[in-house]
């Protein structure tokens, strides 16, 4: 059964707190719901992107997603 919009979010806001790795590849958050196709999966980070909730970080050939407060500025500071 498909998790509600809701309860993806928390799991996508979960993987990203909790992982080791402080940026994500949007192919990571798909294990958050298997029963989600990869669409709904990119459309729930890209809003929880618009509630600042999760932030982009790019290394300059692939853009990843990151709690905000995880994601190293260049000048080494915290996220906003």
């Amino acid at each position: 059964m498909a998790l509600s919009k809701d309860e993806l979010k928390a799991a996508i806001i979960e993987k990203a707190t909790k992982s080791p790795k402080p940026q994500l590849y949007i192919k990571d958050f798909y294990a958050c719901d298997p029963d989600a196709k990869p669409r709904e999966i990119k459309n729930i980070a890209n809003e929880l992107v618009r509630e600042q909730k999760l932030m982009f970080w790019s290394s300059g050939s692939t853009t990843m997603y990151g709690v905000p407060s995880r994601i190293k500025n260049d000048d080494g500071e915290g996220g906003v």
